[in-house]
């Protein structure tokens, strides 16, 4: 008893005596034992000797252990005592050499302890974390700390645009250097571009540039059009810009990819242990399922509410789980039919939302080029933006009707959640690849009776000089419509309906109740911003920065409507588990962002008008080029690389090294399962014994 008192608490000490330190978002099933600040296996962890004794064969099996500190002992002041006059005897006897490598290990050791206090204070929004934590749970915090981990990863993407791309740009345009690559003929229509307005303009044609990226906008930094097509040298200094361009745009996606990876693998094996059916039951919510982190009262009892509410699902699933056990087959044959009748509905749902977007990307430019919406500042920007309010209210309207059908569909409960969440995430992706199909079916000519602009250059020059920059115009467009978006509803949906619930004491308005703050949707919101920062920062390569801005301000604006309007959601999810979720989807997205990028780099022919690629057959001959022109063994190098004698092997070495990993894993999962098999015999041992005793 005193042990399960112990290993439900969040600073406890092991059955063993050693200080075991969990973190707000782990079990206590965890795998590992840790021994000072790090993590160690169970087989190199030694067990302290049982209190109230001291022998010299336990104090020599601590003293092996010549690196660790004192204060990781876990014994009583006159041990510890013990332990160090031992030690010091022991470092008497080693010469000077062996004490000059102890006393640098040491200096070492304090240096980086001491490094880590320093930087910790440096840690972005470290004390707002762990209030929100403290108020609202380990759940609400997730949101936070994956709304930081994106703004980290958005600011150094800016980072490393600017020091390669943005910043050499203008350095070289300022001092006036000359570029080595020729100028083309600009009589002909293909090379024929200028978007700065000519003549006398309204004011508002200025605000009007600014929101929708058009007009003197184009002829900034901001857009893919502006760089120039110039390598730079100076003495054995050269630069080239378009490499550098297309280097530092894979460089950011690999980097995104390995970050986010590696974040994801962090909690994989805590949502591996959650999500397990044998530990995630009522044992788990019973005796691990509090967290101690809670400090307002309120919140104590919407937790104490929150742990009823999982019990009650686990119940009412296993119920639903009998139910279902005892089913006939008529009954199944009518379940299964509903279902399969409710998803042919939400996939008609989705795909008018899908046709509603090609209509109106088709439908915004003719909109713009009519003499009607010309000059009325109000028709031009719904006209600008009609791809991005349709594709917001699909996002918005269609979540709120896959609630209702799941209701009639039978699930158990946490499957309703897990099925809505995947039909919200295909919504939204599958959403901005329709964008995109619009967008490549006008650059391309495609279903156009006239191929003329197409045979000519390439790509359909009448309805953009500079393809590449009408993608970013639309990116950057999403990108500021989505943050009106939750401006709006911060401003003009949760905090009326705050005052509204405080003030008035129509039953119909409590029974609405109090905002709740939703984890799920907020994050998916998240990480369809990111998705859109992805596709576009290749067209837009400002968009990584106004990304940063525009998560720093809904960081804060979340921030006060959480603490002032919302309160936690009936549905709570775990924290670990939570989290893989939506790492995952955002690999998801980041998946899906490559796709476009991948396919203009490879396979379309760049803009002849604008951009550090114009007039090449493709993107990627850039990269051939600059090989071509490196000295001889270089060359060959790369170009063995890229060959087959290279990359057959390394193939079949991945495969050999994936099958072993995975016969360890399953030699892994069947030492588990023994181990459970096990368990569950001493459980039943235990039983018997304790009923003998009865």
């Amino acid at each position: 008893m005193h042990y399960i008192e112990n290993g439900i608490s969040e600073h406890n000490a092991h059955p063993f005596g050693t200080d075991v330190t969990w973190q707000k978002n782990e079990l206590p099933e965890s795998l590992l034992r840790y021994r000072g600040h790090e993590e160690q296996p169970w087989s190199e962890t030694i067990p302290p000797p049982r209190e109230g004794i001291l022998e010299d064969k336990w104090v020599d099996m601590w003293l092996e252990d010549e690196d660790r500190p004192i204060k990781d002992f876990c014994c009583s002041m006159q041990k510890k005592r013990e332990i160090r006059k031992k030690q010091e005897r022991k470092i008497a006897k080693k010469t000077g050499w062996e004490s000059w490598k102890d006393e640098r290990t040491r200096s070492w050791r304090k240096f980086k302890s001491m490094t880590s206090g320093v930087l910790q204070y440096f840690v972005l929004w470290k004390g707002t974390l762990q209030t929100i934590g403290g108020q609202f749970g380990t759940g609400i915090q997730s949101y936070f700390t994956f709304l930081r981990f994106l703004v980290l990863m958005n600011f150094v993407t800016f980072l490393l645009i600017a020091g390669f791309i943005v910043i050499p740009n203008i350095a070289f345009n300022e001092l006036g250097l000359q570029q080595t690559f020729p100028i083309f003929n600009i009589s002909d229509k293909c090379f024929e571009y200028n978007p700065n307005p000519q003549g006398l303009q309204r004011f508002y044609i200025y605000i009007m540039d600014i929101l929708m990226g058009t007009g003197f906008m184009e002829l900034t930094y901001m857009f893919y059009g502006f760089y120039k097509k110039m390598s730079v040298n100076l003495a054995s200094f050269s630069y080239n810009i378009p490499l550098a361009y297309l280097v530092t745009t894979l460089v950011y996606f690999l980097l995104s990819l390995l970050w986010t990876v590696t974040r994801s693998v962090q909690g994989f094996k805590q949502s591996l242990i959650t999500e397990n059916s044998s530990m995630a039951n009522y044992t788990d919510k019973v005796l691990a399922g509090w967290d101690f982190c809670f400090k307002d009262e309120k919140i104590v009892k919407l937790k104490q509410r929150s742990i009823r509410y999982e019990l009650k699902v686990t119940l009412e699933e296993e119920k639903m789980r009998h139910l279902r056990a005892q089913r006939t087959m008529g009954q199944r044959i009518g379940i299964y039919s509903i279902r399969v009748f409710l998803n042919f509905i939400v996939i008609g749902l989705i795909c008018g939302a899908f046709y509603c977007i090609y209509r109106s990307t088709q439908e915004s430019q003719k909109l713009l080029e009519s003499e009607s919406v010309k000059g009325n500042f109000i028709l031009e920007l719904l006209a600008g933006y009609l791809p991005s309010i349709v594709i917001t209210a699909a996002n918005f309207l269609l979540p709120l009707l896959f609630n209702i059908s799941i209701k009639w569909e039978k699930y158990t409960l946490s499957m309703e959640i897990r099925l809505t969440l995947i039909r919200c995430v295909f919504l939204r992706l599958a959403s901005l690849g329709m964008l995109l199909y619009s967008l490549w079916n006008n650059i391309t000519c495609e279903n156009m009776d006239n191929k003329t602009p197409c045979e000519m250059c390439g790509y359909n020059y009448d309805y953009s000089n500079c393809w590449e920059t009408r993608v970013g115009q639309e990116m950057y467009k999403l990108l500021i419509f989505d943050f009106l978006t939750v401006l709006v509803m911060i401003l003009l949906v949760d905090f009326p309906r705050k005052m509204i619930v405080d003030h008035c004491s129509c039953k119909l308005i409590q029974f609405w109740g109090q905002q709740e703050f939703l984890v799920p949707p907020f994050v998916l919101d998240i990480i369809y911003g990111q998705t859109v920062c992805w596709i576009g920062t290749f067209f837009c390569p400002f968009l990584p920065l106004l990304n940063t801005i525009k998560y720093f301000i809904i960081f804060y604006m979340k921030k006060v409507t959480l603490f002032s309007n919302c309160r936690p959601a009936d549905r709570t999810f775990r924290a670990s588990s939570a989290n893989f979720f939506f790492l995952l989807v955002l690999l998801l997205g980041l998946a899906v962002s490559w796709v476009p990028v991948l396919y203009s780099i490879f396979s379309m022919t760049p803009s002849k008008a604008c951009g550090p690629f114009r007039n090449q057959v493709s993107i990627w001959d850039t990269i051939s080029t600059s090989v071509e022109a490196l000295p001889t063994v270089a060359r060959e190098f790369l170009q063995f690389i890229a060959s087959q004698a290279f990359v057959v092997p390394l193939f079949c070495l991945s495969c050999i090294v994936m099958f072993y990993l995975m016969a360890l894993g399953s030699s892994y999962g069947k030492l588990v399962s023994a181990l459970k098999d096990q368990l569950q015999m001493e459980r039943s041992r235990k039983i018997l014994l304790n009923q003998a005793y009865q």
